[in-house]
């Protein structure tokens, strides 16, 4: 299955002339494409679906959303084996920021 799933930004570099993000998901990092969200800062929250960074949504959407992916076993599916820490930890750490 292929989900479209928000993760926090915590890096940006152009490649190829291509602007590029490195995209945290509750502990699992991928290279995100923002050809689609060229105005996108560290530290936003984006919806990734295969690759590329489709919407912005505030933190509280998006740890919720990684909350109830991983609470349905998805989260792990879709990232072969699943993130270190949990959804849940990432909420709790987002409360202590």
């Amino acid at each position: 299955m292929c989900l479209a799933v928000p993760g926090r930004v915590v890096a940006i570099a152009e490649r190829d002339g291509v602007p590029m993000a490195e995209v945290d998901f509750g502990g699992v990092r991928k290279d995100v494409c923002l050809q689609y969200l060229p105005d996108t800062r560290v530290g936003e929250y984006v919806i990734v679906h295969v690759g590329f960074a489709l919407q912005r949504l505030d933190e509280q959407s998006a740890l919720e959303t990684l909350a109830t992916i991983a609470r349905m076993g998805l989260l792990a599916e879709e990232f072969g084996g699943g993130p270190g820490p949990s959804a849940r930890d990432a909420q709790t750490e987002g409360v202590n920021r």
